[in-house]
């Protein structure tokens, strides 16, 4: 039944704006299952040659494999970011009733 694995995916946004828009389309066109929003991080990076240091969210979405193509392709192209942050890790132990649970709220039957 629950044959695709699942991924956890983290995304960075410049604020709450770009947060709360990418989360309703995650949603909304069922790219992700659940989306965690977490407020007010500060990131340090390398930009342009210089170490950097920005406000940023970061959501955590919950999601399948299968999805990762369109997704990221969804996100890149809805993203403020020239270039953002899309990183997903396979979820390598999820309780069964979590697991079963994400992947009916993903289901192309749901749609």
């Amino acid at each position: 039944m629950m044959k695709q694995k699942m991924l956890v995916v983290f995304i960075t946004t410049p604020g709450l704006r770009a947060s709360e828009k990418l989360t309703e389309g995650l949603l909304k066109n069922r790219w992700g299952a659940c989306v965690n929003q977490i407020s007010g991080l500060t990131s340090r990076y390398w930009w342009k040659g210089k170490i950097e240091t920005a406000r940023e969210d970061l959501l955590i979405v919950k999601t399948l494999a299968g999805k990762w193509p369109g997704l990221q392709k969804w996100v890149r192209a809805h993203h403020p970011y020239s270039v953002c942050e899309i990183v997903a890790l396979p979820a390598s132990a999820v309780s069964p009733p979590y697991l079963k649970w994400v992947w009916e709220s993903l289901s192309p039957k749901r749609r």
